[in-house]
């Protein structure tokens, strides 16, 4: 759950939006300016991941109590300060640089599938196949690589593969994924198989090439203050014009795609990153 999240729950004001990838959406718009929730408060609300990781945003992953403290304090400076989002894909920043893997790496992002997925697990080698199709279409500079004799130990530690497609039964998320900064115990993508195979107009291959646009580096695009919006932070910089058609946009947070399909704009804006 966002601070904006809980400044509307902590104020009783309209209802939350519909669900997304979370069953909490990322954030509301313009909640009432009441009592600000206290750090202690927001890190309990917030859904505490495998590994220790908090989960924000619906399906980003912030690494430990200090960045999430940042990304509180962060929030709490936007709220006081009355004036919303700073003012095209994003990419994330991390300490004032871009968070993206170099041009060798990108080539390189080898993953397994972990077995533990079952009957399902043909379904989710498909899902990753068809997200992963959908960035190297756009850009020559990214390669996704299944790597299917690391999966009878498919974790973020077999380090024969630089992340892991793992299962997960909770219902806070379809599936969340890591950005390029994460650290080597945090790299993996955790899938709610069942969810991911009935999600109505949203594929499974669209689905994960959202997570998998995380794990290129790239942020939502409705935390832009065109959006209106869901707003979640402003550590990013903007690659192409706003999109609200973008995968990477979820469609309840003023949104115009009804299947979280890839745009032209996106397509722009891996290229901006990662070459033609």
């Amino acid at each position: 759950m966002s601070l904006r999240m809980m400044l509307r729950a902590a104020t009783a004001t309209a209802a939350a939006a519909a669900l997304a990838f979370s069953l909490a959406p990322a954030a509301t718009a313009a909640p009432a300016r009441d009592r600000v929730p206290t750090f202690g408060e927001f890190q309990a609300s917030t859904y505490r991941d495998v590994a220790g990781q908090y989960v924000v945003n619906g399906d980003e992953t912030i690494v430990s109590t200090k960045e999430l403290q940042a990304f509180y304090d962060e929030m709490i400076a936007e709220y006081q300060a009355g004036d919303g989002p700073s003012s095209e894909l994003i990419i994330n920043r991390v300490y004032g640089r871009d968070d993206k893997w170099s041009a060798t790496q990108a080539r390189n992002l080898t993953y397994c599938v972990s077995n533990t997925f079952g009957t399902q697990k043909t379904n989710i080698v498909n899902a990753m196949a068809s997200g992963a199709a959908q960035w190297e279409a756009a850009s020559s500079g990214v390669n996704f690589t299944y790597v299917p004799s690391a999966d009878a130990n498919c974790r973020t530690t077999n380090n024969a593969v630089l992340f892991s497609v793992e299962p997960t039964t909770t219902t806070q998320y379809i599936a969340r994924a890591f950005f390029p900064s994460s650290p080597d115990s945090q790299r993996n993508v955790l899938i709610n198989a069942a969810s991911l195979m009935s999600s109505g107009s949203w594929t499974p291959g669209n689905i994960m090439a959202h997570e998998l646009g995380h794990s290129l580096g790239f942020r939502h695009e409705h935390t832009r203050p065109e959006a209106g919006t869901c707003f979640e932070d402003n550590n990013w910089r903007p690659l192409t014009p706003y999109d609200s058609a973008s995968i990477m946009h979820y469609p309840q947070c003023n949104g115009s795609s009804s299947n979280l399909s890839m745009t032209t704009t996106d397509r722009s804006g891996i290229r901006a990153v990662y070459g033609a």
